[in-house]
């Protein structure tokens, strides 16, 4: 697409194992556009946050290594220099890690924290930067950010802790922002509270959000344009009314046929059988999901998959999403009862 602010061509982001590189993320093409949420969904396992990682180059990259073009407002990232990555990185880039308790320094208090981005990217005095940290955790709704912000991370709730952190990464308004499963370790109110701070603020800010998440019902509510991953491939991308209405690629439709309806009863859920392969086993040519398709004959797979453009907007790999049903599954990707 013309005028995105961030273009990926072929990513490749492979792991060492026992001396051999194997890739986490393999051939992956994406293009996010200004002020728009991007959801990345699957299974643990299917490559969603190594390729998360991989955008600000947050990998130890000792033990890893990443192929391809990451372009982001016309710069390569891969060709950046660590000076001039930095530069990006918490000003235009920024991360809200999937656990704030871990992510947040434990010695640090909340307002250093979030004064250490304005200090390494703005030329704000002292009083500056102490007043844009507390506005920020007023922003992020926060009732009393003069205390939060002179309390240690382990003082705070696990959601006064993600709304740190996301004030964290809004410190220098980025125009874009990944956030690694953000509600995973919430309750459920407090997983509301979140996303709905996520949404008012990304309307404010006019920023991009990549959303990595494994809930299709937060996809649901927040995206405009999915990205189904599984085996460090998208799989199928559309907007996120054209997935749910018409999923086409199998893992798509067993991810959704595994949702419990509301209002509908039933003796066992729909599980997916079997499980991701991890990446030494990972398979190298064909559908890597057709091991978990025994209903889907091996010839409808093909040995090389291409994509396939089933709509405007809307493409999944391999033809073996032609013939998608399966017990449990009613056409249209819903569940039978």
């Amino acid at each position: 697409m013309e005028g995105a602010l961030l273009s990926i061509k072929n990513l490749q982001t492979s792991f060492r194992i026992e001396g051999k590189y194997y890739n986490a993320v393999d051939g992956v093409d994406l293009e996010i556009m200004s002020n728009e949420v991007f959801a990345i969904v699957g299974e643990s396992g299917c490559g969603k946050t190594a390729l998360a990682l991989s955008i600000p180059q947050l990998h130890n990259m000792n033990f890893t290594r990443i192929d391809g073009e990451i372009i982001f407002e016309g710069k390569n990232l891969l060709e950046l220099k660590d000076r001039e990555l930095n530069a990006i990185r918490g000003k235009d880039i920024s991360m809200i890690f999937q656990d704030p308790l871990t992510a947040l320094n434990p010695l640090l208090r909340v307002g250093s924290q979030i004064e250490e981005t304005l200090r390494y990217h703005t030329n704000m005095s002292a009083v500056e930067k102490r007043e844009r940290a507390i506005e920020l955790l007023t922003d992020v709704g926060i009732t009393n950010p003069a205390l939060t912000y002179n309390s240690f991370p382990h003082e705070l709730s696990g959601g006064m802790r993600q709304r740190a952190m996301i004030a964290v990464a809004l410190a220098c308004k980025p125009k874009l922002i990944i956030a690694d499963e953000p509600t995973t370790a919430l309750d459920v109110t407090i997983q509301a509270q979140i996303l709905d701070l996520l949404r008012d603020l990304q309307k404010e800010t006019q920023s991009s959000i990549i959303l990595i998440t494994h809930d299709l019902g937060v996809v649901a509510e927040m995206a405009d344009r999915v990205a189904v991953m599984y085996g460090g491939q998208i799989v199928e991308m559309a907007s996120a009314q054209q997935l749910f209405k018409n999923p086409a690629h199998p893992y798509t439709r067993c991810l959704l046929a595994s949702i419990p309806q509301a209002g509908e009863y039933v003796d066992r859920l729909n599980a997916i059988k079997g499980i991701v392969p991890t990446l030494k086993y990972m398979p190298r040519t064909g559908c890597r999901f057709s091991h978990r398709t025994p209903w889907i004959s091996k010839e409808k797979h093909e040995t090389a998959p291409k994509y396939y453009e089933i709509e405007p907007g809307h493409i999944v790999l391999c033809t073996c999403y032609k013939d998608f049903h399966f017990e449990g599954e009613k056409p249209g990707g819903e569940v039978a009862s």
